[in-house]
């Protein structure tokens, strides 16, 4: 379900360090840490365009990927990236080692279907959306692409709740003690208050 995986060729790196990671950027590479698994972490330098290609195609932080450090390949999943603040490049990745029994923490994207088969947004609803990811525990091997929400039928005042969501085996929410609201169809001017019931116009 997730993303297509992918290798990326790097290199060992023994200086660490604020001048390192500016001589690995004025080359073109970005320095990045391999951890996890029990076992020690590794820096490395990666290609700098490679990784921004991968970042900006989506699914980043949910996708496994092979990184081969000079010849030794080791299965990974992004944890985490920094950005320059000012130019909006990359400038860190760190890795997460993963195995076959590897269980992750992951935000999932929701996305809504059958937005034109809503009664509430035919009738000038709109759709207020309280949460475009859920953070969930999985598998490393079976992260879920994104989570699909049917709009389907639903009038206004209705909610879409975690339970809604049809979840794939061994996927658990992290805030797994309420139903928590995903997204709610608010009356046409309406605003973001609540109301009690909801008023339907006369046809």
């Amino acid at each position: 379900m997730s993303h297509e995986s992918y290798e990326l060729k790097a290199e060992a790196r023994e200086r660490v360090g604020k001048g390192s990671a500016r001589e690995l950027r004025r080359n073109g590479l970005i320095p990045a840490v391999i951890y996890g698994d029990k076992q020690a972490p590794i820096s490395i330098a990666l290609n700098t365009n490679e990784v921004t290609k991968r970042i900006h195609a989506g699914g980043f932080l949910t996708t496994i990927a092979t990184i081969d450090v000079d010849g030794k390949k080791i299965k990974v999943l992004p944890k985490d990236y920094q950005l320059d603040p000012v130019r909006d490049f990359t400038v860190h990745v760190d890795f997460l080692r993963v195995s076959g029994n590897t269980a992750v923490t992951v935000e999932i994207p929701v996305h809504f279907e059958n937005h034109e088969k809503s009664p509430g947004l035919k009738a000038g609803g709109v759709l207020n959306i309280v949460r475009h990811e859920v953070e969930v525990h999985c598998p490393a091997d079976a992260i879920p692409e994104f989570f699909s929400v049917d709009l389907s039928g639903l009038k206004s005042g209705d909610s879409v709740h975690i339970s809604n969501v049809k979840l794939p085996k061994n996927v658990t929410p992290v805030i797994a003690d309420r139903d928590f609201t995903i997204a709610t169809i608010v009356a046409p001017a309406a605003g973001l208050a609540e109301e009690e019931g909801s008023e339907e116009a006369s046809a």
